[in-house]
């Protein structure tokens, strides 16, 4: 349907998120929802001894995806009840099943089992784009083991790592997210049918007092959707905290994702790590040399709300008031899709950006080179010490030298650290030749190489084996 001009329309939708995770979310898809679940509601109790008739079940499977939204609103303009709206129109189109639908449950019956199948096939698709990101990083990772590059600490030059390396950091932080949320799928339940306030007594009612029947079609509808179980015990609605601990693991990817989103922006400031960019991309309206960083801008833009929803799913649960509150449905109407559109919209980013990184090779090499004397005084000290000089004077000159070289560069002037060293009296011991072969970044690099190959093969490539069966191939149309 189109969107009546002069209405609002959530940025998610029509610029960020994919059409497959909106689809998901939409009215239409809840509906069809729905009308599965009375329908396998009605299965199900014929089937242990309701006396349904098969017309009815009939005109169900007759009428799953042909709801007219507009004659549901119709009906709930006069009901003031979204449920109920939709019941009376699904009789509406199916009258042999209308004496039928819904025969035992509450509204919590399709509305929180529907989000739930919704919540856990949005974790799906989103377990598919983690895996494609993480492949991304794992093919940048292995290309770029070996290459020097200078590692920071509280943004300062500290000792050498590989680009590589730091790639590891960033796949790690995603890998955890990944392992998480898979453990959510296998294990996120189903809320069955529970009743009105989660005792199961109209069902029990329905089946005369067999306990029996009325657990097996608890287990009998979550199998119909997939599920392994439903909730053990519950009020009107399944626990709110199911809801958090969604929302944590998604979460959670904001958090990764704007990490790697500022570092990529701190190293494409520095010149040596470049997100993609296309041919006719302009990054600045006023200045036409730019080449902005926007992606990964955007990725700790979209990182951050999505981050700022987990708090808000916390409240909820904290705040519901015994066997059920009816606070909690507006807010989820907005958060549960939000968060939802908001992770696909960042892992598409992260993606994207992660098949794209373009690494300015002279660039590091020549900041490695520039940086490398600093690197090599803890070498110079030990040679110094090794030629009889004393450490805490070594350190001192070496302090002192440092500091001065790096103003000479602040100045513009050629640092000379390794000159000065030379010259100095204390390393009268040693010529520039000796210190110079101290100047080797692979020498500084540690097990980094090491490393890279070893969590790629023990740790990323088990867990890519365990993602395989989410892979997705529905983004080509997407706009990242």
């Amino acid at each position: 349907m189109t969107t009546p001009i002069g209405r609002y329309t959530s940025p998610l939708g029509t610029r960020y998120a994919s059409p497959t995770m909106q689809a998901l979310w939409s009215a239409q898809h809840r509906a069809g929802l729905w009308r599965r679940l009375w329908l396998a509601l009605a299965e199900a109790e014929r089937d242990l001894g309701v006396a349904i008739p098969e017309a009815a079940v009939a005109a169900m499977r007759a009428h799953l995806d042909d709801t007219d939204l507009a004659a549901v609103r119709t009906h709930e303009q006069r009901l003031r009840h979204d449920v109920m709206a939709h019941i009376h129109h699904f009789g509406d189109q199916a009258p042999d099943a209308r004496a039928h639908l819904h025969l035992g449950a509450t509204s919590c019956f399709v509305t929180d089992n529907a989000d739930l199948i919704v919540l856990r096939d949005a974790c799906r698709l989103l377990l598919g784009r983690m895996r494609d990101a993480l492949h991304a990083l794992r093919g940048f990772a292995a290309t770029h083991a070996d290459l020097p590059t200078l590692a920071y600490t509280h943004y300062q030059p500290a000792q050498l790592t590989t680009v590589g390396k730091r790639a590891t950091l960033w796949a790690f932080d995603l890998a955890l997210d990944a392992a998480a949320l898979l453990t959510v799928v296998e294990t996120l339940p189903f809320r069955g049918c529970k009743g009105t306030t989660g005792t199961q007594a109209s069902f029990l009612e329905l089946f005369g007092g067999d306990d029996a029947k009325v657990r097996e079609l608890d287990r009998r509808v979550a199998a119909a959707f997939g599920f392994d179980s439903s909730v053990p015990v519950s009020g009107q609605t399944y626990s709110r905290k199911l809801d958090a601990r969604v929302l944590d693991t998604w979460a959670a990817i904001g958090q990764s994702v704007s990490k790697l989103g500022n570092d990529l922006r701190l190293l494409q400031h520095e010149g040596e790590v470049l997100e993609p960019a296309e041919s006719a991309q302009v990054g600045s309206s006023a200045m036409p040399y730019k080449r902005n960083p926007m992606r990964a801008e955007r990725m700790c833009a979209l990182g951050r709300y999505l981050i700022s929803l987990r708090e808000n799913t916390a409240y909820t649960a904290a705040t519901q008031w015994l066997e059920r509150t009816l606070d909690d449905s507006a807010n989820r109407r907005l958060v549960l899709p939000d968060a939802a559109l908001a992770a696909d919209a960042v892992l598409l980013l992260a993606g994207d950006v992660a098949r794209g990184l373009e690494v300015r090779t002279p660039t590091v090499r020549r900041n490695v080179e520039r940086m490398m004397p600093y690197m090599a005084t803890e070498r110079w000290l030990m040679l110094g010490v090794t030629a009889g000089g004393d450490r805490q004077a070594l350190h001192e000159v070496i302090r002192r030298h440092s500091w001065a070289a790096r103003e000479a560069e602040d100045r513009g002037e050629p640092g000379t650290l390794l000159e000065r060293l030379a010259a100095d009296p204390a390393f009268a011991g040693l010529d520039s030749a000796a210190l110079r072969r101290e100047l080797d970044p692979d020498r500084y690099v540690g097990r980094a190489p090491a490393q890279v190959r070893e969590y790629l093969a023990e740790h990323l490539d088990p867990l890519l084996s365990r993602l395989e069966p989410f892979a997705v191939n529905d983004a080509a149309g997407v706009t990242v």
